[in-house]
Order: structure tokens, then sequence, then C-alpha cells
């Protein structure tokens, strides 16, 4: 959906909406606030998550198969219902064309559920490529055959692929990357704290009784389990922290390849280049040539035993899910038992819908609109989109810090942002990829490796075209939504437009307060620390004058500094500035869902209180809904290191401090616990 701006703003709508809207006009409306959820004899000034979410947190376990459990892994949960119903249908449907995509998705399901074929399998799979990666005695059969295995998602130390250039998003560049790491971040690695070293042990005892699959005794696995580890903290060391990744300007390095052969000669870029189907390049981007530079060091140390140690748990490491039901076990007990506290997997055709959805989502999510998603009453969802962008633009025009230079470029970015619900206009093409049944002798493995080499094939061949904006990078029932700063688009995908995010028969301040916020939310990510640094092009390009842009870093800190000091456990710390652009995205989105819904209001009239509360107080209560949550402890862990989103609890009520209309709605004293003075309160957008 594009939006269209004028003195009155215009919203033209390609996609559809979802069936909530259907027949809204003859029930009637509900609160949408679970009274019997809150804990009112809580003060909102003295604890806001436990005013809204006390009774939830007390009477919620977190299911033995999760490592957390809130608002979205409940619709998640019904979501993921709704598709394996959608998926099942399909499978016993004997009319189902046996080429079509959603027939692609059903042998993907049945593949992985087949365990017997699996377990039957066992190494027979990888037992070529192990044999080839045994077969290295020098740099040149190295580089051979990492080329050779980019097609089925690389082998390590380096990788290739395709995307939009950073300073001119309608162009594809090809991109140099990094090896792949089995620990989930380079804190893992390189950080001293407590969790970290004894995450790092127990990494190695994982890899030892990984590599023992493949066989090694038990004690050759331990010795080049150590070696593993020692190569891989000299991968992660040069690679930039949490930090500077999120910032575009250091990972985006464009030379030629007769530069990048200066950085590490020890690999012949030309033939991988040409290796990978790619017949011409002037330039290419290289992420971080820090890391380049050491992987020179790394060749040339010549230690080969070492390369084939992490060779072979890298390969094993990326098929574990696709071997056997052991296999599968045994990565899942680490990585998702280990370092995120989960009691038990989760049962298998869940998992099997989770492999669909990550490989070809579009083929289910076609069924999955045509059951869910109907046309009806597009126009509400509209309006509410219509006033959440007229709301962020009146607050852009009253920034006092702003001067109207920069304001200008921000109304322009604001007017020529691209909105995109429910379902791709275009459903991806899957005509090309292969996918076999069981009984035309496919198997769970081979599915799985022809996916990753169309997925490669598909990458590689967008360096012929301008870059395709009308993809989208989720599939219609994924419950969640993005910001594509090239793009400079919002996306919602069909199955988060539902309760406790939008709910036909709630009002609209409850509306406001969940998918409202998050439609702000994701406006304001093309505005934060990293999206503001795009232009309304989506191009890599400075928009601010000098002194706006050191007043947004200034008060940027200030809320970094806010996130930095919760401590969810003892000693396990918020990081700020690497949450810094979802905190952003948070305290702009709920500032305009509040000014949006005053612009309804003053539209619609106000229709006062209902379960007691005033529609100021419901905006802020389902704000506080859509954000409960509990986490294990290691989830929490795992989370402050690997993701850019600060814990839900932080999220139901942080940003709100920094609202006057927070401490005005619920008359919030300077004797609350959680009062921030005035002068204390950032605010940004």
């Amino acid at each position: 959906m594009k939006i269209k701006w004028n003195k009155k703003i215009v919203v033209v709508c390609g996609c559809l909406l979802v069936s909530f809207f259907s027949n809204a006009q003859k029930v009637s409306r509900t609160p949408g606030v679970t009274l019997r959820l809150m804990d009112r004899t809580v003060k909102p000034g003295d604890d806001f998550f436990r005013f809204v979410n006390g009774k939830w947190y007390d009477e919620t376990e977190i299911p033995s198969d999760r490592v957390r459990w809130g608002s979205f892994d409940e619709l998640r949960q019904n979501t993921d219902k709704d598709a394996l119903a959608i998926l099942k249908e399909a499978a016993a449907n004997p009319k189902l064309d046996p080429k079509s995509d959603q027939a692609k998705a059903v042998n993907v399901y049945k593949t992985y559920m087949d365990t017997i074929s699996r377990n039957k399998l066992g190494m027979d799979p990888i037992k070529e490529s192990l044999a080839k990666i045994n077969a290295i005695k020098s740099i040149e059969d190295l580089n051979k055959l990492i080329i050779e295995m980019q097609p089925q998602g690389g082998l390590g130390f380096y990788g290739i692929g395709v995307s939009p250039d950073a300073k001119n998003s309608n162009k594809n560049i090809v991109n140099i990357g990094l090896g792949s790491l089995g620990l989930p971040d380079r804190d893992y690695y390189v950080s001293e704290d407590a969790d970290s070293k004894e995450k790092r042990v127990k990494y190695m005892l994982h890899v030892t009784k990984m590599l023992q699959f493949i066989g090694d005794d038990a004690e050759q696995a331990k010795v080049n389990a150590k070696k593993v580890l020692a190569l891989e903290i000299a991968m992660a060391t040069p690679r930039l922290d949490r930090v500077e990744r999120r910032d575009r300007r250091k990972t985006y390095n464009m030379m030629t390849v007769a530069d990048l052969q200066k950085l590490t000669p020890a690999v012949n870029w030309n033939a991988l280049i040409k290796g990978v189907g790619i017949t011409k390049v002037d330039s290419l981007n290289v992420s971080q040539p820090k890391y380049m530079t050491a992987l020179q060091s790394i060749f040339t140390d010549n230690k080969i035993d070492e390369w084939k140690a992490y060779l072979r748990w890298s390969l094993l490491n990326k098929s574990a899910d696709i071997l056997t039901t052991d296999i599968e076990k045994a990565n899942w007990d680490f990585y998702s038992q280990t370092l995120q506290g989960a009691k038990k997997q989760r049962p298998r055709e869940e998992r099997a819908l989770q492999v669909v959805n990550g490989t070809v989502g579009e083929a289910l999510g076609k069924l999955y609109v045509e059951q869910k998603f109907p046309a009806e009453a597009k126009e509400k969802a509209s309006k509410m989109i219509k006033n959440i962008f007229l709301a962020f633009e009146n607050r852009i025009n009253n920034l006092t810090w702003m001067s109207p230079e920069t304001r200008k470029g921000a109304i322009e970015k604001l007017r020529k942002s691209n909105v995109k619900i429910g379902y791709p206009d275009k459903w991806k093409d899957y005509s090309k990829l292969v996918i076999k049944s069981s009984a035309e002798g496919g198997s769970y493995y081979d599915n799985m490796k022809n996916v990753a080499k169309w997925n490669f094939q598909e990458n590689i061949a967008d360096l012929q075209k301008p870059v395709d904006k009308t993809r989208w990078g989720m599939s219609p029932q994924t419950v969640n939504a993005y910001y594509s700063p090239t793009n400079n688009e919002i996306v919602f995908p069909a199955a988060i437009l539902q309760p406790p995010f939008y709910n036909y028969k709630a009002d609209e301040a409850v509306n406001y307060g969940g998918i409202g916020a998050v439609i702000g939310h994701e406006i304001s990510h093309g505005f934060d620390d990293s999206g503001s640094r795009y232009n309304a092009e989506g191009n890599l390009k400075n928009w601010w004058t000098e002194n706006d842009l050191k007043q947004f870093t200034a008060l940027s800190g200030a809320l970094a500094d806010q996130y930095s000091k919760l401590q969810p456990l003892p000693g396990t710390f918020v990081d700020g500035k690497f949450t810094l652009g979802e905190n952003i995205g948070d305290l702009g989105g709920i500032n305009a869902a509040y000014d949006g819904l005053q612009l309804f209001l003053k539209e619609n009239g106000n229709p006062g209180l209902i379960d007691g509360y005033t529609p100021e107080q419901r905006l802020f209560i389902s704000w506080g809904t859509i954000w409960r949550s509990k986490m294990r402890d290691e989830a929490i862990k795992n989370q402050v290191k690997t993701d850019p989103h600060s814990p839900g609890m932080y999220r139901a009520y942080v940003p709100l401090l920094n609202l006057d209309s927070f401490y005005q709605a619920f008359d919030i004293k300077e004797t609350d616990k959680l009062y921030i003075k005035p002068e204390n309160r950032v605010k940004i957008w």
C-alpha cells in the first residue's frame, strides 16, 4: 500500500485485509481489555507491568516446550494451529495438483515427518562431503571445496551473495560475507563474563558429542572440539561487535576484486565469483574488511588439521536438523536447552510446520489467506494507518530540536513510505524448485538441499536485475511486522492482524494501543538510529544537518542509558546501545498511536469510560498487554547477547515513562516509584 499525500492524506490499498472486520457492523463492541488478568491492587505509577499483567503473570507457566511465553507466543500458537490444519487438509486432498506450489509445501512437511526414512539414511547424505573435507591437503583444495559448497548453503570461512546496494537501493550488488560460527554471537567467544565462559565450556562438550556421530572416537572428538573452538575464537575476535554491526556504514565497504585480493590473497576471489556463476563484477561490498585480513593470517598459519576439524563441524552443524532424529535431538539439547533453557522439544508436526514456513512459506501462505484473509472492510484499517502517519507527521512538525531543513527531509521520507498489508501482490514462483515426495524417491535431506540450491541460484540471478521491491520478507502466516530501510516500507503480514493486536469487537483505544502502536513502531524504524541514515529513496545518504544529528544522537544516547540500567537477572544487564533501534521504535510507536487515537476521537467522538477506564488509559493498558511475557533465565541471558529487542516486560512500560500523556492518564505523582522528572523524560519522535 502506497501512502500518497496532499492536504488530506489519501490511502490507496491494493491488498486484502483480514476477516476480523467481516460483518463488524453486526456484532456488539467488547472492551478488549481483560480485567481479570490485571492486578488492580497495584498502582500504575508503581509497577505498570504488574498493574496490567499481574494476574496473568501469577497464573501463567511457560510451556515446557517454550523458552518464553506471552501475547506474541499465544497468537503464534493459535496461528500455527490454523496453518497446520490447512496444511494437513491440503495433504489429504486427492485433487491437489502434484506440480503445484502447495504440493511442494505438503512434500516438505511429509518428508520431515517421515522419521523412519531419515533415520535409515543415517550419515549417508553427508559422507561424500566429509570425504572431500578429509582429502584437503592445501589452501587450493580448501578454496575449491568452499566454492563447490556455496550453492548448498556454504561451508565456512567466507561466503558470497547478492543484495540491494545500500547507496543505490534499486541496484543489486555482490557481497562478501563472513564464515559461520557455532555459537550465536561474537560475545560468546570473546567475553569474560561468567555466562559466556560457562557457555564456551558447554559448547565444546556439545561439539565433542556431535563429532562422534561422524566417526570420531571420544578422545579424537575432544581434541577436535578444542581445535574448533580455537579456530572459531580466531574468526570471532576481529568481527564487529553487536552494536557496531547495527551501523550500516561500517558494513558498507565497496571495493574492486583486486582490492579484496590484497586483503586476503590466499583466496582466489575471481575463481569464487566465476565458480558460483557470476560472469562479471566491477566492484563488490566486503562487509567486514578487518575479518578478511584476519582470515589471511588463519590461512597462512596453514593449520590444515584445524581447518578440517572446523569444516567437518560446520558441515555437521548446518545439517544437524535434516539428518537423523538422534542428531536433531542432540542439536536441540545444546541450542534450545542449554542456551535458552527449554525443557522439551516442540511437537514434531509443529517443527515440520516451521520448516515449511521457512522454506516454501508463501506456498502455504496462499492457502492460509484463502481461508483466513478475505477482502472485507479494509477501509477501517486504512483509516487507522492514515491517522498514525498523520500523527507522526504532526509530531515531526512540532519537534523543537529539529531545524526546518532536516524536518523537510523527514517529512519527505515519511510521505514516500510504502505500506504492505496481508500478503504479496505477486507470489513467489517456486516452479523451478524440485521437491519430491517419498513416493517419488525424495528425502527430507535432498529436499532441503534443493531448497538451499534454489535459493542460492535465485539470489545470484538477482545481480542481473533491478531490485524487486514487490517481494516480501515474511510469509502471510507470520505473526510479526518489519521495516525495510532500502525499500522505505513497513510490512504487516496477515497473521499479526488478530487479537490482542487488532480485534474488531474492541474499542478503538485498545486497537490503537495494539496494532496502532505496532504501525507506529515500524514507521519509527525509518527514523531510529539506524534507519534514519537512509533517505526517502532507501539510500544510505545523510539528510541531516550537523547540529540536528548531534541533538538526535544525544537524545538517543539518553534513551540508551535508560535501558542499560535495566537488570533482568543479577549481573545481566540490557544493552541500551544494542537495543536502541527497537527502543526508539517503541517510544515513537506509542507516541504516534496516542496522537492517532486523539485524531480518531476528535472525528468520531469520545466514548468515555469503558470498564472504568478512559480511552487514553485503555490505550496504554493495551500496549502493556501486547508485551506481557515470561522468560526462562537462560533465554534472558541469550537474548541480551543476541537480540536487538529489549525483554518484553520492559517494553510494556519503559517507553511510557517518557510520555507526559502517560503520567496524565493515570495521575502519576512524583512519589510513585516509576516517576521520572519531566526534564529527564526522553522525547525523540
